[in-house]
């Protein structure tokens, strides 16, 4: 997850509360615009989520 935040920052120049803030609006569009993937995208930001929570 992080290595993504750090794209989207050097990429579009954005700030680490910006990216992180873009992230989830793109999950929160996946799982609303395909309801059948919303585990996996759960299971995908949320454990990575959990990691940077950890400091992992």
């Amino acid at each position: 997850m992080q290595e993504l935040i750090d794209r989207l920052k050097a990429n579009a120049g954005i700030t680490d509360e910006q990216a992180a803030k873009a992230l989830e609006t793109i999950k929160d569009f996946v799982k609303e615009k395909f309801p059948m993937l919303g585990g996996a995208v759960d299971n995908m930001f949320g454990s990575a989520a959990k990691a940077d929570e950890d400091g992992l």
